[in-house]
């Protein structure tokens, strides 16, 4: 058997499928589940909890063949590992990325893992949907062998559409690892992966009085708002027919179009470090379902779930069903993305700001934020930059930022802006960002309610006035100083040219619009 639909043209170690000592198949949640058992600590709302020795993503013992990273030392190792499976058992689980039948937009995925792990499969199985159709070989596959000695590694042939994850035993590296295959399978085709949240929100317009539909995609890294925001309703008008629903929390792939392909079909990975029913009512009761799924979240010898407590990790998190996240339904694709907004938490950054098609490309490669526990929980709070707020992209970087351009300037009709989610100026004078205001500020622009004037030291159109915010409280002059804010300014702009000159393939109406 041939791990995917292409592996005959790669003849290398990643292809080699070996027969273990035994296979499970066609196991479901329930069997998982009953297989994890040994691992599970039962929370007060009958859910499975897991905790894991490993506690966030290895990204530093990631390596692709595409970008030249695989070693030697690396292929000898994935020939020892085909060497272990064969002594061992080996639970097989095939899920479906992408809704429609398998062969066409959608993707089949394969996992393989260790049976004494059988909690990632509970947890795999619970975040992707089944197979449409028949798959007689998958189109990605994935090997988790957690307890494989010697130094932690991810090793990927994208193009083969197999990934190999020794040494660790945390399952975003699974999610991530099927989602960095299918990212850099959708820039094959002509579109974009997308490290972003997808939703729907219908508002009533005050320049229109109609209801009127935005397609919104919220890039960020992990741990910044972006599933927050994806999920949250708004705080709008049922009674005049506004409405929103969630699409997509973490991956989606733009089409050339303007289109958004959501990725997994029934569970979302979300976050879960001080989830609170009040400012996330709609994660808070997914998260606290019977179906959920726990990850190094803090649960007492009794069941009782502590989200504000970290002493298990800063990084928890849960497998969600998606249909218990209110404002779902079912459909994860959508037709239009036409608003689109980079987070970031950078205190030189006003609350909101309104991009020029170039701007937003620029903010596209500067991918500005804050490290977050989940990329490093050594480094959190500190500033960095990914191109695209995205760590799983494999290839060219110039390529991403010239896509991400032509997919706006084909688009005339998407609206771009930079949204701060910390605090705007630095010590006793900062003004912190409420999510409130956010909410509000995201809700005006749904309701076309905010005036714009251009801001000539800051390079970009801000508010005037946004309905439902005292935006006059976050006045860059006032909590910075216009001298103290003009230097750091301009050590800002150095350090944003000299991030964009690494790509010497950039459109050149990119590094010429830098603000």
């Amino acid at each position: 058997m041939n791990p995917t639909k292409n592996s005959s043209q790669f003849a290398s170690e990643f292809t080699q499928v070996v027969q273990p000592k035994e296979k499970y198949t066609g196991l479901g949640r329930a069997q998982l589940r009953e297989l994890a058992k040994k691992d599970e600590i039962l929370t007060e709302y009958g859910s499975a909890s897991y905790v894991t020795k490993f506690k966030a993503r290895s990204a530093q013992f990631t390596r692709t063949t595409v970008d030249g990273q695989i070693t030697d030392e690396d292929r000898q190792t994935l020939t020892k590992v085909q060497e272990y499976l064969k002594g061992v058992d080996v639970i097989e689980i095939d899920r479906q990325m992408c809704q429609g039948p398998v062969g066409t937009d959608s993707f089949g995925c394969r996992l393989w893992v260790t049976k004494s792990y059988a909690r990632l499969g509970h947890m795999f199985f619970s975040s992707l949907g089944p197979i449409e159709g028949e798959m007689d070989t998958p189109d990605l596959f994935v090997v988790d062998v957690p307890e494989f000695p010697g130094e932690r590694r991810i090793l990927v042939d994208p193009d083969a559409g197999v990934t190999y994850v020794l040494g660790t035993d945390y399952y975003g590296e699974i999610k991530k690892a099927f989602l960095r295959m299918v990212m850099y399978r959708a820039k094959q085709k002509g579109g974009l992966g997308l490290h972003a949240g997808s939703k729907e929100v219908w508002a009533k317009s005050f320049k229109t009085g109609n209801i009127e539909r935005s397609g919104m995609l919220f890039f960020g890294l992990s741990g910044t708002g972006k599933t927050s925001l994806t999920c949250h309703d708004f705080a709008l008008d049922e009674v005049k027919g506004e409405k929103t629903r969630v699409r997509q929390d973490d991956v989606v792939m733009l089409q050339a179009d303007g289109s958004a392909k959501g990725t997994e079909i029934e569970g979302f990975y979300i976050k879960t470090e001080g989830l609170d029913p009040t400012d996330q009512a709609a994660l808070y009761q997914a998260a606290t379902g019977q179906l959920a799924i726990m990850e190094n979240v803090c649960v007492e010898a009794n069941g009782k779930v502590d989200f504000f407590d970290t002493k298990v990790s800063q990084n928890g998190r849960a497998v969600v069903p998606v249909r218990q996240v209110v404002n779902t339904d079912g459909d994860i694709d959508m037709p239009k993305a036409n608003k689109i907004f980079f987070i970031t938490r950078n205190p030189l950054t006003p609350p909101i700001a309104r991009l020029t098609k170039e701007q937003a490309a620029v903010a596209f490669m500067l991918g500005e934020s804050i490290k977050t526990s989940a990329a490093d929980p050594n480094a959190k709070g500190e500033p960095v930059r990914e191109v695209g707020t995205n760590p799983f992209i494999v290839g060219s970087h110039d390529q991403e930022g010239n896509r991400f351009y032509e997919i706006l300037k084909n688009n005339p009709e998407m609206e771009c802006y930079l949204l701060n989610t910390g605090k705007v100026g630095e010590s006793d004078r900062a003004r912190k960002i409420t999510i409130l205001d956010t909410v509000a500020i995201i809700r005006a622009i749904a309701r076309d309610a905010i005036e714009w004037t251009k801001s000539d030291v800051l390079k970009l159109e801000i508010p005037k006035s946004v309905e439902g915010v005292a935006i006059e409280d976050f006045d860059f002059e006032k909590v910075w100083g216009i001298q103290v804010l003009e230097q750091r300014l301009q050590g800002l702009r150095m350090e944003r040219k000299a991030w964009l000159d690494q790509f010497p393939g950039l459109d050149k109406d990119l590094t010429a619009s830098l603000y």
